[in-house]
């Protein structure tokens, strides 16, 4: 086996059919967490046959007002297409100029979030809501910047975020005791 991209790669002579499948896509995801949302990802942590590819996909559920809060891919462009319900998505490019880009999509929408900007996506409907994401990497990491500012271990200094943010450093106590969920599967 060889060591590729931060993966190992199986001998092509012994590779399977099932190196290159994953089942179970079809499925809603339970969105009943603090976010109400649920992301599948299909990755070569799913596939192994992914690795070197340059390509993933994930599913992504939503309860009504569910969030797949703000966060980036730090290897990867996601292009995003909206099977059912509504979603108010957006992302932020970088500093300075720190420019919003926001659009509400409908089935059959789709939107595109460059590789390592900042995204959202919002259910804005009254009812659930699917969308499937592309990403231009086999893996292309997660960090959800909430999780990763205020839910880090161990902690970032409270006099470094008061001083980020400007704000009370009872406020980030606060938001440091506070648990981060992760809706990503």
């Amino acid at each position: 086996m060889k060591f590729v991209n931060g993966k190992f790669c199986k001998n092509p002579e012994l590779a399977t059919a099932d190196d290159f499948f994953f089942s179970g896509l079809l499925a809603p995801r339970n969105t009943s967490n603090p976010l109400g949302s649920n992301v599948t990802a299909v990755n070569v942590v799913q596939i192994p046959g992914l690795n070197t590819l340059g390509i993933s996909l994930a599913r992504i559920d939503f309860a009504p007002n569910g969030l797949n809060p703000p966060h980036t891919h730090p290897r990867a462009t996601e292009i995003l297409v909206v099977l059912e319900g509504s979603l108010y998505v957006g992302f932020v490019t970088s500093n300075p100029e720190n420019n919003l880009f926001t659009k509400v999509l409908y089935p059959g929408d789709v939107f595109v979030f460059p590789v390592g900007l900042i995204h959202f996506q919002l259910n804005v409907g009254n009812t659930s809501a699917v969308a499937i994401a592309s990403l231009s990497s086999q893996n292309p990491g997660v960090i959800t910047i909430a999780n990763a500012v205020f839910g880090s271990n161990p902690k970032i200094s409270t006099d470094v975020l008061t001083k980020a943010f400007q704000i009370d450093e009872k406020v980030i106590d606060y938001l440091q005791a506070q648990f981060w969920w992760n809706n990503n599967n």
